[in-house]
């Protein structure tokens, strides 16, 4: 399975009579899934079913979803209720006649409130549109996934190739002749040298004790097995795809602390600057792992 992009955009429109619609839809990066859904009065239906798709299509992201809907059905159609006209009617048809009164007509009783309404556009629009805008918010779901996972391949490249440069700093930072315990040895015995000819009254044995320290803290064997097994676990989650951008940066943020650590025991030019290196690529591959799903 490949990973996706949280980014992305995807449009799909239509019309149906005298009605068009066009849904659009923008994502962006977001910790957890947020549908922004807007629909004009009257659809409301429409935007649950976009929740619902979308809910079901996506993991993670903020997305703003919005329908626009047009008309080109002209003024308001009168419309008149048979049923009230015809019982009116019946009712007049049961009155005694009235002298001086002259027969209902059917400009008078369309006047009554309730015989003659106008159509709802927003009723006509939705029970036009349903069906055609459902099928078009499938479309334009299918269209953001296929933008975010052409996304995805090119974020998984770059990531791969930041890993690629982790690894090799690793290997760096494991050969480099400063780490032996010979040269950690040598470079402790000078510090120790240096601090007895200036103060002849430091404890040889504390001395000693405080030099067997050092050279314990100034080991980067275990900053370097980490960072082997941390790519080895990128590279496994990056092979099995899916949603796993937060195991992407929590990852990313151990990298970063091991790298920090290195650059902490370092204690030499050379390993300084393949821990500053370290630091540099593990910051830029988790602005990339951010945007993944």
């Amino acid at each position: 399975m490949a990973i996706e992009s949280m980014t992305g955009f995807a449009r799909a429109a239509g019309t149906a009579g005298v009605h068009g619609w066009a849904w659009e839809i923008r994502s962006v990066n977001g910790r957890g899934l947020d549908l922004r859904v807007r629909v004009p009065p009257g659809f409301e239906v429409l935007a649950e079913a976009a929740r619902k798709a979308l809910g079901g299509a996506f993991s993670r992201g903020t997305l703003h979803v919005n329908l626009a809907v047009t008309s080109d059905a002209g003024p308001p159609r009168p419309r008149v209720n048979e049923a009230i006209l015809a019982a009116l009617l019946e009712a007049v048809a049961k009155l005694p006649p009235a002298a001086g009164i002259n027969p209902p007509s059917y400009d008078g009783l369309l006047g009554i409130r309730g015989v003659v309404d106008y159509a709802d556009e927003a009723e006509d629009a939705l029970s036009a549109l349903e069906a055609p805008a459902l099928a078009g918010l499938e479309a334009v779901a299918r269209a953001l996934k296929e933008a975010r996972a052409a996304e995805g391949r090119a974020l998984e490249a770059i990531v791969r190739g930041h890993l690629a440069t982790i690894a090799g700093l690793a290997g760096q930072a494991e050969r480099h002749p400063a780490r032996t315990p010979e040269a950690i040895r040598a470079r402790i015995a000078q510090q120790v040298e240096a601090l007895i000819g200036a103060n002849n009254g430091f404890d040889p044995q504390r001395l000693h004790q405080e030099a067997a320290l050092l050279a314990v803290r100034a080991d980067i064997r275990e900053e370097v097995d980490r960072l082997h097994a941390h790519v080895e676990a990128l590279g496994e989650l990056l092979d099995k795809g899916g949603p796993i951008g937060r195991k992407l940066d929590f990852l990313a943020q151990e990298f970063g602390r091991e790298a920090s650590t290195l650059c902490a025991k370092a204690n030499d030019p050379g390993l300084s600057r393949i821990g500053l290196e370290l630091r540099t690529v593990v910051d830029q591959m988790r602005e990339q792992v951010q945007n993944v799903e």
